[in-house]
């Protein structure tokens, strides 16, 4: 056990990093620090006094914050008494990631894919700012509704939630799994309002679709083999009607081993790197409102952009 409660956290940073390279993956490290319910209403780095001693205090927020900078778990701590807590981080397994599996393109996304673990509703920094999404563009107002890259059709669970009139609701879903659409269409079985279709985005008007209230897209549009620039302009002229609206997300975050690591790297980087994330972003952002939308930016793991428009017809 390591004592790093008088450490600063460059100091703690540089042991554990060290600590962590002798370290199997799923194998935990441990180390001493201050019970952060000692204290409240206190900023990490401030003095705390423990037996006539300064301790630097630090919450639990910032240790949760470090494992997942470390790619490590954050395990359930140990109380040592009631000063201190035995912090315990086991390290994951990089190996066991989505980003790294190898499969066939089509089925990258598929039900037997790791990918197909993963429930982003479920995710607390996902599900919220969804939500929040859905609130401001209206959803109830949103009759006609089209999902590219709708996967096994998490969104759409969302939105029968939250919508009132989710039945008076017409909903559309794309994507080019066939084993994820035939596992939408299977959650779906009783919703006669949607339909989902295998087919390539950057083909969407061969499918003569009319225009659509809203148009959503989660974790879709960065994709290698879409141009975003031309896509975007081409679904704001001919699938979106003048009054419509979107909600457009990109990951910021990474899924190993059974956790969503924040922040979005680019390859030939061996940390995180967002120059393209925030490129996609802010050319959204500025198409849309020259396009006379209101533009919201909003999100952490994944960032969203939510436009509605400001013309009236």
């Amino acid at each position: 056990m390591d004592t790093l409660h008088k450490k600063p956290m460059l100091k703690i940073i540089e042991i554990l990093q060290k600590k962590l390279l002798q370290t199997e993956p799923k194998e935990s490290v441990a180390f001493k620090v201050i019970n952060p319910d000692l204290a409240t209403s206190t900023y990490n780095g401030n003095s705390v006094i423990v037996n006539d001693e300064e301790i630097i205090y630090r919450g639990y927020k910032t240790w949760m914050d470090l494992a997942q900078l470390l790619y490590c778990k954050m395990l359930t701590p140990t109380i040592i008494d009631e000063n201190y807590i035995l912090m315990r981080y086991e390290k994951l397994n990089e190996d066991s990631s989505f980003h790294k599996t190898i499969t066939d393109k089509e089925e990258k996304y598929g039900t037997e894919s790791i990918f197909s673990q993963i429930y982003k509703n479920e995710e607390a920094a996902f599900i919220y700012y969804y939500r929040q999404a859905l609130k401001n563009v209206e959803i109830d107002k949103r009759v006609r509704i089209l999902n590219l890259g709708v996967n096994s059709g998490d969104e759409f669970e969302v939105i029968a939630e939250c919508a009132e009139n989710f039945e008076a609701l017409e909903l559309i879903g794309i994507d080019y799994c066939q084993s994820a659409l035939n596992a939408a269409k299977e959650k779906f079985k009783r919703s006669k309002n949607i339909t989902f279709y295998k087919h390539d985005i950057n083909k969407l008007n061969a499918l003569n679709l009319e225009k659509f209230d809203l148009i959503i897209s989660i974790g879709t549009l960065q994709s290698s083999n879409l141009e975003f620039n031309k896509l975007l302009m081409s679904l704001v002229q001919n699938q979106l009607k003048r009054n419509g609206a979107m909600i457009l997300a990109w990951p910021n975050c990474r899924w190993i081993d059974g956790e969503m690591i924040y922040g979005a790297r680019m390859k030939n980087y061996n940390f995180s790197e967002m120059s393209n994330l925030y490129k996609d972003v802010n050319f959204a952002k500025k198409y849309l409102q020259q396009k006379k939308f209101r533009v919201t930016v909003t999100g952490k793991d994944y960032i969203f952009v939510t436009a509605t428009s400001i013309v009236k017809i």
